[in-house]
C-alpha cells in the first residue's frame, strides 16, 4: 500500500528524504514516515511419515492446479505460529516439526511469501470451508499437480528443498 494521506491525522503526505531509503511519504503534523506496506503470507509443504505431500484444491485460487497450505499472517504473529495456525485451521493437522526454507517476493500479487517444510505424524484431514479438497500425494507426483515452476513460485523452492532432505535421508533420487 502506498500512503498518500497520514492514517493517523489525515494530512496529505509530502515526500521527504529518509536516509538511504530515498524519498518516503512523510507527515509533517505527526513527524512520521509512512513506508509502503504489503501483505505477508506463509506457505508450507506438509509431509506425513510416508513422505507423501499434502496438496489442497481451493477453487478461488485455481481449478487446474493444487497448492500447499498457505495463508496471511495476522498482526502480532510470528511466521512460525502463523503457518501452524493455518495448517490447523485449513486441514486440522498438528505439526511435529517445522523448518524455515525461504522468503520470496510474489510479484503477481505483490506479497511476501515465507516458506516452510512441516512434518506431521497424523494424516487424518479435517478440511475447513475454504478448502474444496485435499489429498496426500506421493513425492514424485507433486510436480504434476502444482503450479508450473517459475522464479516467484515458492512451492517449487519448498519441493526442491524437501527432495534434498529426502534424498539425503533415504539415498533415493527422484527426478522432477
Amino acid at each position: 500500500m502506498l500512503f498518500k494521506y497520514c492514517p493517523i491525522c489525515g494530512n496529505k503526505l509530502i515526500d521527504k528524504q529518509a536516509g538511504d531509503d530515498g524519498l518516503i511519504p512523510f507527515c509533517e503534523q505527526c513527524n512520521r514516515f509512512w513506508f509502503n506496506l504489503f501483505p505477508v503470507c506463509v506457505i508450507a509443504l506438509v509431509a506425513n511419515t510416508r513422505n507423501e505431500v499434502l496438496l489442497l484444491k481451493q477453487s478461488y485460487l485455481s481449478t487446474e492446479y493444487s497448492t500447499f497450505v498457505a495463508g496471511y499472517m495476522q498482526e502480532g504473529e510470528s511466521a512460525e505460529n502463523s503457518i501452524k495456525r493455518e495448517i490447523k485451521e485449513e486441514v486440522g493437522l498438528e505439526i511435529s516439526a517445522l523448518h524455515y526454507v525461504t522468503t520470496r517476493w510474489f510479484h503477481l500479487k505483490q506479497i511476501l511469501m515465507i516458506g516452510f517444510i512441516a512434518k506431521t505424524c497424523n494424516d487424518n484431514l479435517v478440511l475447513s470451508q475454504e478448502v474444496d479438497s485435499a489429498e496426500w500425494v506421493p513425492l514424485e507426483k507433486v510436480p504434476e499437480k502444482i503450479y508450473p515452476d517459475y522464479p516467484d513460485n515458492v512451492a517449487y523452492a519448498l519441493y526442491r528443498e524437501y527432495l534434498k532432505s529426502y534424498n539425503t535421508e533415504n539415498e533415493v533420487v527422484i527426478a522432477n
